[in-house]
């Protein structure tokens, strides 16, 4: 049986996108929290996919058909990454001192490199993580180069980087 440090450090050397999953409390309080699971799942319906862990104040707001907001980061917001990936901050807390606004009701950091927004389909049991499944109901992309993160490090694809 593989133990737990070997799995970690093979799974470290896999490329993940960097994403901010975002929810807005009852009380109209903004939640957030860095990502690194987002996968597409299906082009029809239009379904996305991330894990969060059972323990993510985040997964409270994320019931079956509670609205979710996947902010796609950039390159160039890899300080935003760090900021939502911090644990134990206060509820509405990750977003003092970050920009952000509202759109489809929802925490939206501006100049992400992609944003899509939808509703929270199921819960699927994932051991330590729930797998949440997202019916996708708007997106949008831009061309600046994504965020990755690999080997315990923020990045880039280099071609892509050139690119945008």
């Amino acid at each position: 049986m593989i133990d737990r440090e070997t799995f970690t450090e093979l799974m470290s050397g896999v490329c993940a996108p960097v994403t901010v999953v975002t929810a807005t409390a009852a009380d109209g309080r903004p939640h957030g929290s860095t990502v690194s699971s987002f996968a597409s799942l299906s082009l029809d319906p239009p379904l996305v996919s991330f894990a969060l862990d059972r323990a993510s104040g985040l997964l409270a707001h994320l019931q079956p058909g509670d609205p979710v907001g996947v902010n796609i980061l950039g390159a160039h917001q890899q300080e935003l990454a760090s900021t939502f990936a911090r644990r134990h901050r206060g509820p509405g807390l990750k977003f003092d001192g970050v920009t952000w606004t509202v759109r489809a009701g929802l925490p939206y950091l501006p100049e992400s490199a992609g944003w899509t927004a939808g509703r929270v389909e199921r819960h699927v049991d994932g051991g330590d993580h729930i797998l949440l499944v997202v019916h996708i109901e708007e997106a949008e992309s831009t061309a600046a180069a994504p965020l990755v993160y690999a080997r315990r490090v923020f990045g880039t694809h280099s071609l892509l980087a050139v690119a945008s």
